[in-house]
């Protein structure tokens, strides 16, 4: 039996892979430190930041072993509330992490350096009574003086703000407040001055309404919009009643490519700068940002996945956008799930979130069905315009160049005549996915992992898109020295060419990680496209996703067969919500739109049902497919997910711990590979647990995982818990 000890500890979470608080003496004298305060401590030969989970008056580590802290970083206030910190705690034991490792989540990296602390509050300027009474009497000779005081008559203004003025401001401001007519103080919350709005169709109308009136407590509601049916404007019209209340909103994305177009559109609206948090912006810019939101000064936060945690002390409502996206899912460290942990966290705050989606996660779509959440369908698009036209290309009927059927060139053709735009979708970057010899069938292959290395041939490079490895393009065969290599298949790169060729008085434009990667060419891209001009847009995911581009009325979607066979029972549920997503971005204003699919299976039952009779019925069958197997939404997953450099050691660790999972309702498959099994040199496998029971196999997993910590064979691997697994 574990002895208590009566004595007075912090329990500290810190920033490494193992699952347990560390106990640590507070300095002496020491008032109680709150729940989400940042110490520095002793670890070993090092000093770590962690964050206070509790602040307890026993332990049951000996006296003699503990050590004090070394220093309480955060005085004034704990940087993570209490609903936060609770929220954090959930995630942890729910997901199985490491409690450190988890709380390092909620915090920007600059808050996890010991000598960084909380920034002040930016300053904001603001006419005085005297400055009030200096505009009465005109410019006179100070033109440039005159003129910020007429910019601050409207409100106190921001540096950033000023800064627009462009010239000598600062020094024009200078002289200002040495007169005394403007004067410095901390800013404080902007106050929105929303702009009307389109009229809202009757379904907008009536989903606005009803998640109006559940603006006060907590309820999950699914917008289940086809796409172009105006969920962003239910957003704004719920945000706008929100923002007036003088609460927070928090609107997630699920890439960096979405927040440039939505930023100006919810600063237009709402008439309020949305503060911004994402990987893309450097740690200066998310700590002031992430203090901004923290203190209630930013009102509301557009961001990506991990911005989910940042503390926002008055929030009052939650949206995903494209909640179905599976960027939502992290698929390393801390496998969370920040659809279902932002759904727990307006649980817990009792407050409202929207998930919205053209083709929701089948997860999401059966909570609706089953009455769990509220359904609100907008099945008309917003602008009166009509669905686009399918026309499915039996490619087995079609010649082809580079991968396009002739009639899916010749239609392109007869679209940029009429001074249209046309996308092609391929969700395949590079040149080719292949590079081969065609006299003896050797293919440039990667040596660390099972997959091909795909041809980069504006950078005379093969790589690798799933370790990053790359080599130059050899001149010749390596195995048999003939001047015989070519690619096989097709990448974007290859499109953009053979397109370029094709059409050579016409602009191609590529979108895909290569050729957006510079900072701003990705919105510079947009631009062009937005100016109307008959352009060919080629890309992969990031075009699918909730981009508006009213004049492109002709949408060529390339080479989605692999999907249809894939071993990831997922695999359809997503080929759907791409193929649907995608052809959303044609005809969404006043022409009429066409998709054209390319494929060698043009009879698939399912793909017919989705082209049919649209995306509810072909969930619909997969749901009943689900539950037949008893797969999830129907049943609940987990992973134990292993690696190492031997597959021998993969393999003996996952049997023995598939050996000691302890009985139950929950059933153990495996060990199974991964559906790519090597990776950087890893072999990748894995144990399936499954049940009917969330709780049951909740019980069942904690117990296995005391068993799984002490196998010796798990000090030859590198292992981890995957719950509600996303990828096979």
């Amino acid at each position: 039996m574990t002895q208590i000890n009566p004595i007075r500890v912090l329990r500290v979470a810190l920033p490494v892979p193992l699952p347990q608080l560390f106990d640590y003496l507070p300095p002496q004298p020491c008032a109680p430190v709150a729940a989400g305060v940042r110490v520095l401590v002793p670890f070993g030969k090092r000093k770590l930041v962690g964050i206070v989970v509790e602040d307890s008056p026993h332990t049951e580590v000996e006296s003699g072993r503990l050590v004090p802290v070394l220093d309480i970083l955060d005085q004034a206030q704990p940087l993570l509330d209490a609903p936060l910190m609770r929220l954090l705690g959930w995630c942890w034991q729910y997901y199985k992490h490491a409690p450190g490792e988890v709380l390092q989540t909620a915090l920007p990296p600059a808050l996890r350096k010991p000598e960084q602390s909380l920034p002040p509050p930016p300053l904001q300027y603001a006419l005085t009574a005297d400055g009030l009474e200096r505009l009465q009497q005109g410019p006179g000779r100070a033109t440039a003086q005159y003129a910020l005081l007429q910019r601050l008559r409207d409100g106190p203004l921001l540096e950033a703000q000023l800064a627009d003025e462009g010239g000598r401001w600062r020094a024009t401001l200078a002289r200002l407040m040495e007169q005394g007519w403007v004067a410095a103080e901390p800013a404080v919350a902007a106050q929105p001055r929303p702009q009307s709005g389109p009229s809202l169709t009757p379904e907008q109308e009536r989903a606005v309404s009803a998640m109006a009136a559940d603006l006060q407590h907590f309820q999950c509601h699914l917008l289940d919009g086809v796409t172009g049916s105006g969920k962003t404007e239910v957003y704004l019209q719920l945000l706008e009643q929100v923002l007036k209340q003088g609460r927070q909103g928090l609107v997630l994305v699920p890439e960096i490519g979405l927040t440039p177009q939505l930023i100006r559109r919810f600063q237009q609206r709402l008439g309020l700068p949305p503060a911004v948090l994402h990987s893309g912006l450097s740690q200066g810019e998310r700590l002031q940002t992430w203090a901004a939101v923290a203190s209630g000064r930013a009102r509301l936060l557009i961001g990506t996945r991990s911005a989910l945690f940042t503390p926002m002390p008055e929030l009052g409502l939650m949206i995903l956008d494209e909640e179905h996206d599976a960027s939502f899912k992290q698929q390393d460290g801390f496998r969370y799930s920040a659809r279902d942990v932002a759904v727990k966290r307006a649980a817990e705050l009792d407050i409202p979130i929207v998930l919205g989606s053209a083709t929701p996660s089948l997860e999401t779509l059966n909570n609706a069905l089953t009455g769990r959440y509220a359904h609100h369908r907008l099945r008309q698009r917003a602008t009166r315009a009509a669905m686009p036209r399918w026309r499915v290309l039996d490619m087995a009927h079609h010649t082809t160049t580079q991968g396009l059927a002739a009639g899916s060139l010749q239609a392109m053709a007869q679209t940029l005549e009429r001074g249209e735009q046309v996308m092609v979708f391929l969700n395949r970057r590079g040149y080719a996915p292949v590079l081969m010899c065609q006299q003896c069938g050797w293919h440039g292959s990667c040596d660390r992992c099972d997959s091909n290395l795909t041809w980069h041939r504006g950078a005379r490079l093969l790589c690798c898109h799933h370790c990053g490895h790359q080599r130059r393009v050899p001149p010749l065969c390596p195995a048999c020295r003939a001047d015989a290599l070519a690619s096989a298949g097709e990448g974007t790169e290859q499109l953009e060419q053979a397109l370029t060729q094709h059409f050579p008085a016409v602009p191609v434009l590529r979108f895909d990680r290569d050729s957006t990667s510079r900072k701003g060419s990705f919105d510079e891209r947009l631009q062009q496209v937005r100016s109307g001009v008959p352009c060919i847009l080629v890309g992969t995911q990031m075009l699918a996703k909730g981009h508006h581009f009213p004049s492109v009325t002709l949408v060529v979607v390339v080479n989605v067969d692999q999907a249809l066979y894939s071993a990831d029972f997922r695999a359809r549920e997503r080929l759907g919500q791409t193929l649907l997503q995608v052809s959303g971005r044609a005809g969404r204003a006043e022409k009429p739109g066409t998709v054209i699919l390319q494929t060698f299976h043009p009879q698939d039952e399912q793909l017919v049902l989705l082209i049919d009779q649209g995306y509810e019925a072909f969930a619909g069958v997969l749901l009943k497919e689900r539950s037949a197997a008893q797969l999830p939404p129907s049943s609940y997953q987990v992973m134990l997910r292993a690696e190492a450099h031997e597959r021998q050691q993969v393999e003996a660790f996952l049997n023995r711990a598939a050996g000691c999972f302890p009985a139950g309702q929950g059933k153990v498959y495996g060990p199974l590979p991964a559906v790519m099994e090597r990776v950087a040199g890893r072999y990748r496998m894995y144990l399936l647990v499954q049940a009917d029971r969330r709780a049951d196999l909740h019980r069942q997993v904690d117990e296995w995982l005391s068993q799984i910590r002490r196998l010796k064979e798990g000090r030859k691997v590198r292992w981890a818990i995957d719950m509600d697994p996303q990828e096979m």
